[in-house]
């Protein structure tokens, strides 16, 4: 009864926090208080100053975490609605998506290397671009620490959706085709996430890229160490 409590208190904790979030982002629309990485800084905050483990936290936080599923399901339906656009530039979205899944994985691991960065981290970094889910089985195949892409997958996520409309601003990219590909294949969920602001076209090509980054990355990933030698 008392872990239900905890939950319940949890959840709601969390929910109130992040639609606080989503007012100040709507009063002040500046990309470094966007709400998915606002709120998770507070909620961070808020377990280290009153020293509640991050076990318990989970409690609740489970459950939140169950509905992602569901969430990345409902993505499906603007898919459908966008299915003549989808099969009509199919060959440009799949190139895109190829070309930013490259050179996501490529900068990452050269970056890496410039810096003398440790040989498993090199491989953890590698998938860094793609969902989390894939990305820890990609990590593990190649050798990697799957603890360690996560943290790597988050900051591609908030890099990605922070600068992502600066660099479209001055690559002068105003397609929802163009926008979709690159929030999605760089940036996974979150950058999906962010697409909702250009519209449902935008979503829809993001969710894509998002998920052709997942099964072209289970392939790239391991032609590209291999290539490089890592």
């Amino acid at each position: 009864m008392q872990q239900t409590l905890v939950a319940i208190m949890i959840i709601a904790l969390t929910a109130l926090l992040y639609f606080a979030m989503v007012k100040v982002y709507q009063r002040f629309s500046y990309p470094l208080l966007i709400p998915v990485l606002t709120t998770t800084i507070v909620i961070v905050g808020l377990l280290v100053s009153m020293h509640i483990p991050y076990h318990d936290y989970m409690i609740g936080g489970q459950w939140i975490h169950s509905l992602l599923g569901p969430a990345v399901v409902a993505l499906a339906y603007p898919l459908y609605k966008q299915r003549t656009i989808l099969m009509k530039y199919r060959f440009p979205i799949i190139g895109g998506v190829f070309a930013g899944l490259l050179t996501g994985m490529v900068s990452g691991l050269l970056f890496a290397r410039v810096l003398g960065i440790d040989h498993d981290l090199i491989l953890s970094i590698v998938p860094k671009s793609i969902t989390t889910p894939v990305a820890i089985q990609i990590a593990a195949g190649l050798g990697g620490i799957p603890s360690m892409t996560v943290i790597f997958v988050m900051i591609a996520g908030f890099s990605g959706v922070i600068l992502g409309p600066l660099v479209l601003k001055i690559g002068r990219i105003h397609s929802s085709l163009g926008r979709g590909i690159a929030l999605g294949s760089a940036s996974h969920a979150l950058g999906t996430s962010k697409a909702m602001e250009y519209g449902e076209l935008t979503v829809s090509m993001s969710s894509v890229s998002m998920t052709l980054s997942a099964l072209l990355g289970s392939v790239v990933g391991p032609v590209v160490v291999w290539v490089f030698h890592v």
